[in-house]
This record gives structure tokens, sequence and C-alpha cells, in this order.
């Protein structure tokens, strides 16, 4: 198993404890900054795990699938825990959550025609809002901090759904090739 792939398990080995220190009220304030090393540090190996992938030829089938895999795992996850924090509302993690199943379930779809439907620089963008706002709000700091918080979570579900229809708009094809 190359590099890229052990970064990818490795982010998908940090879920729960993100969640347990997210969620956990023994730790007190320390759980926050644990909370956040534990994100940052499995957001980095997103960015490294690809970084090394692409620049020593080191792209595999399983990196293909569980990449993205272990990307919306990790976001997912924090954001449930905001909710349970008190710190997102509901209906906004349900639309990120749904855009995920949906891209996911289209490029299933299109899997099936033998199309692969890659990333694009708005779900990238979206990604890295999505991070910056978790970010923001695991830290809960309050006055400029709270709304830049406010802001990214604005701009994250803007991202969200821009994403998701230009997804499908430009693999629009693939469900003409399903009828």
């Amino acid at each position: 198993m190359n590099t890229p792939n052990k970064l990818t398990i490795a982010r998908m080995v940090l879920v729960p404890f993100l969640v347990f220190f997210m969620l956990s009220g023994w730790g007190g304030d320390a759980n926050r900054y644990i909370s956040l090393a534990i994100f940052v540090v499995a957001s980095v190996t997103d960015w490294f795990d690809g970084h090394l992938a692409r620049k020593y030829k080191l792209v595999t089938n399983f990196g293909k699938f569980m990449d993205p895999l272990a990307d919306k795992l990790l976001v997912c996850s924090a954001i449930i825990c905001l909710v349970e924090m008190d710190r997102l509302e509901a209906w906004i993690v349900i639309i990120i959550i749904a855009r995920e199943f949906i891209i996911s379930g289209f490029r299933l779809i299109a899997a099936e025609s033998g199309v692969v439907i890659a990333a694009n620089y708005w779900g990238k963008f979206k990604t890295v809002s999505q991070m910056i706002m978790i970010i923001l709000l695991i830290l809960d700091y309050k006055g400029f901090f709270a709304i830049l918080a406010e802001i990214f979570v604005w701009l994250s579900l803007a991202l969200t759904v821009i994403s998701l229809a230009t997804y499908i708009w430009q693999n629009r094809k693939v469900l003409s090739m399903q009828e």
C-alpha cells in the first residue's frame, strides 16, 4: 500500500477520535483544541495524499474510491457533531449531506456507463470552504471570528448548491444515457 492510500486510511481512522473529542464533555475547553488539531491534521492529509499521488504517479483505484469517501466521512461527521453542539443548523447540514449523496449516486450511474466524473473546481472550492467553516465553528470564538464563521457557513452552503448544479449540468449526458 502506497503512502497516499495510507494517508487516506489515517484520515478515516481519525474520524472517531474527532467525534469523541467534539462531543465528549469530560475534557472541557481542551476538547475544542484537540478536536481542532485532529480536524486540521485530517484535512491536511486530504491535500497531501492527492499531491503525492499525482506527483509520483501513485494514483490507484483504491485511492480514487476511498479518498472522496474519507473526505465525506470527515466533513459529514464534523458537521453532524456541530449540529449536536448547537453551532450549525440541521437544515444546512441536510443540504450539504444531500449534495454528497446525490453526487455519489450520479457518479455511480456514470460509472455504469463507463464515464468517470472527475472533481471540478467548484467541488474543490466547496470542500475548502467547508473545512474552513468547520475550523471556525470548532473554535467558537466571538466577535470578528463569529462573523467570519457565519460568512463561511453561507459561503459553504452556496458553494454546495453551485457545485451540485455544475456537476449535474456538465455531466447531463450521463442522465440521457439512462433513458
